[in-house]
Formats: C-alpha cells, structure tokens, sequence
C-alpha cells in the first residue's frame, strides 16, 4: 500500500448541476508513483472528477487539498485543430508549453516518436498523435499526469505499448498518474488502484480485487469485458508508436 503523502486529496467532494448531481461525496487521493484508473460507464462524473483535480470545476461540496508549487500535466480525450492550419508536431509542443528545442526533442525521443518531429499533425496516426499529446503533457515536467482516455484510436498492441509507456515514466519522475478509461482490456493491467465510479465510488482497490466486487460486476458484467488483461508489461523490446516490437531505438535527429 502507499503510504506517501497525498499530491491531491478530495474530501467529501459533490459536484452539481442546477438539479443534476454529476459527483457525490467522492473521496479520493493521488499519490507519487502510483497510477490511479477511474473506470464507469458514460455519464458516471469521470470527466467532472478529472476537471476537478485539474481545478476547472469548483466542487459544490468537499474539500480539494493540493500540494504547494504542483505541476499538473493534462493529455485531453481530444483536440480539435483546423485542418488547414499548417502546424508540426515541435510547433504544437511549443505552443502548448513553450520550451526550448532541445526539451522539445527530448520528451519526443522518450515517448518514441522523435523522428516525427517535423511531421504535420495532420498526418499523425492514431497512435502517434497520442504519444504526441504525452510528450506535450510531459513538457511540464508535472508531479501529476491526467490522462483522459489515452489510449482512444488505438490499436491492442498499441495500447498494451503505450500503458507499458506510462508505467516507464511513473518510475522515472515519481510522478501521480491518474487514468481515465471505460476500456478495461489493458487499463486493469496498467495500474496499482482502480476507481469504479457512477457519481460516487461505487468500489475501490487493486484491479484483482474490483473485478470481483459485486458493485463492479453490475456496472460490467462478464460478458462486456472480452479479455480482461490483468498481466505486467516487460520491456525486453521497443515499441514503434503504433505498437510492433524492434530491436532498437529510432536515432534518427529530424
């Protein structure tokens, strides 16, 4: 279990709409190096609870308790950009956390893309445009990573290289990761707790223990769940973005 001091901390949070409660009397704490996943079914406040963490939303009740200076990095579900605006990958990195080009080039080589620095995001694949979106959010160097259904338009193998991804990155900065998913083919897999949540917490815990509670069961019975992949990812291998395995690093200096 662990026991380090909580980066953010929810107490008792509700969170309502005119007459609609989207939160309610949510307890939650996000801790270094542990990756937290809120499952639940759409409309269950999992993108409310996300906005409150990031601060957007203000809770209506409950209290959220921050550590002091903290770096928040968000990769959103979705951007939409202009199809006719001329941008490339390093000048969307820019714009979203203006550095300089030799960090720019370093968070892209780490999440394996470098070589697409000057690629068009127009011409980004699925799965190379979020790893683009990692890197932009890694460019904060944040204590907290929010990841709003990171792995959308990917294929299986590239999901199972891209949560293996954050895993390497928790252990390398330390940093809190907090996932945000209605899939749970590699998600359960990919974290130390999970959040089952339909406007409050229904359950909580190891993804062993979830998938077995009767309030998870009845959110996502059996039959809606394919192959639930609760296995480690082992690096002996690379990835190329959309998730086939090489022998070695692209070093190619775009």
């Amino acid at each position: 279990m662990n026991t380090a001091r909580p980066l953010i901390e929810l107490r008792q949070v509700s969170v309502r709409y005119g007459d609609v409660t989207a939160l309610s009397q949510v307890d939650m704490a996000l801790r270094p190096r542990q990756i937290t996943t809120l499952v639940g079914p759409n409309g269950a406040g999992k993108s409310t609870l996300a906005r409150v963490v990031l601060g957007i939303v203000s809770p209506s009740e409950g209290t959220v308790s921050k550590e002091p200076s903290l770096r928040i990095g968000y990769m959103p579900q979705r951007i939409k950009l202009d199809d006719s605006l001329p941008l490339t990958v390093d000048r969307f990195l820019w714009l979203g956390q203006p550095s300089n080009k030799a960090a720019r080039k370093a968070v892209l080589k780490r999440v394996g893309v470098r070589h697409l620095r000057k690629r068009s995001v127009h011409q980004l694949s699925g799965g190379e445009w979020q790893r683009v979106l990692l890197a932009r959010a890694l460019l904060r160097s944040p204590d907290v990573l929010v990841l709003d259904e990171p792995a959308q338009g990917v294929d299986v193998s590239g999901q199972d290289a891209l949560y293996g991804l954050l895993k390497e990155v928790r252990d390398e900065i330390g940093c809190a990761i907090l996932l945000i998913s209605h899939d749970l083919h590699f998600v359960m897999a990919a974290t130390d707790e999970v959040i089952c949540l339909q406007q409050h917490i229904c359950c909580s815990g190891t993804p062993d223990v979830v998938q077995r509670n009767p309030a998870y069961l009845a959110l996502f019975p059996p039959q809606t769940q394919g192959n639930l992949a609760l296995y480690q990812h082992h690096h002996d291998h690379h990835h190329h973005p959309e998730g086939d395995a090489c022998a070695m690093e692209d070093t190619h200096d775009n």
